[in-house]
């Protein structure tokens, strides 16, 4: 981080008073139902479309961001839209391999201090921005038939395990969560299940709400195999 970015991240956090607290506050709620309205209306018409997510750091020349390109342009074949955190990295090779599909390639962009930008492969009336990453995740939930998780970080881990919340609590309906790369989520995934499980603070059933794969193929067959079981398809 340069010294420039880390002057204005300090500046945006400075300490307030409660009254200043307080007006902030009130007037954030007309911005917040603006970001909700324009995000359901926007979002209404793309059709069915399934969210990839993995870390704006990676690399075009790296495996991963080859493969999710990849997995992005199998699945518009096959009937989906794309939907990614419209930024660069995973999300870029997301945009980019339904770019290159002729699929809906949609872009939620969200405002950061450092690494947000948008990529060159969002179609241009289906690039959103916002402010706020609570409003934003209602927009990947409310509007994806299946989330497709790449290596990522702490960014990554926290759309993971908010989609796994919602369809455990039933918030929501359940949906396919599929982690690509075996060897990546290993150690996440034995960890929830020798530990999470073993203790007791999750069922074993709830490691059905997880797939692990490696391959474009076995995405398309995790999702696909999902909407044949409820006698479901991409254009239900």
């Amino acid at each position: 981080m340069t010294p420039s970015e880390d002057r204005k991240i300090r500046e945006k956090f400075k300490q307030k008073t409660w009254n200043e607290i307080k007006t902030n506050d009130s007037w954030a709620i007309f911005k917040i139902m603006a970001e909700f309205v324009d995000g359901f209306e926007r979002l209404g018409k793309i059709g069915p479309c399934v969210s990839i997510f993995g870390s704006a750091r990676t690399k075009p020349d790296h495996d991963s961001y080859k493969l999710a390109e990849n997995i992005a342009f199998e699945l518009t074949q096959n009937g989906y839209g794309i939907v990614t955190g419209g930024g660069p990295g995973i999300m870029e090779a997301g945009n980019k391999g339904a770019h290159r599909g002729n699929g809906t390639s949609v872009g939620l962009n969200i405002e950061l201090p450092f690494e947000q930008h948008d990529n060159p492969y969002i179609d241009s009336d289906k690039s959103l921005d916002f402010d706020y990453f609570f409003v934003r995740k209602v927009m990947f939930i409310k509007y994806s038939q299946g989330f497709v998780v790449m290596p990522g970080g702490f960014g990554t881990l926290d759309e993971l395990f908010e989609a796994i919340t919602l369809i455990q609590t039933k918030k929501i309906g359940k949906f396919p969560i599929v982690l690509v790369g075996r060897k990546y989520w290993a150690g996440l995934f034995e960890w929830i299940k020798n530990t999470l499980v073993e203790e007791g603070n999750i069922s074993p059933k709830d490691l059905d709400l997880i797939s692990l794969v490696d391959t474009e193929k076995e995405v398309l067959e995790v999702i696909d195999t999902f909407y044949k079981k409820y006698s479901l398809s991409p254009n239900f």
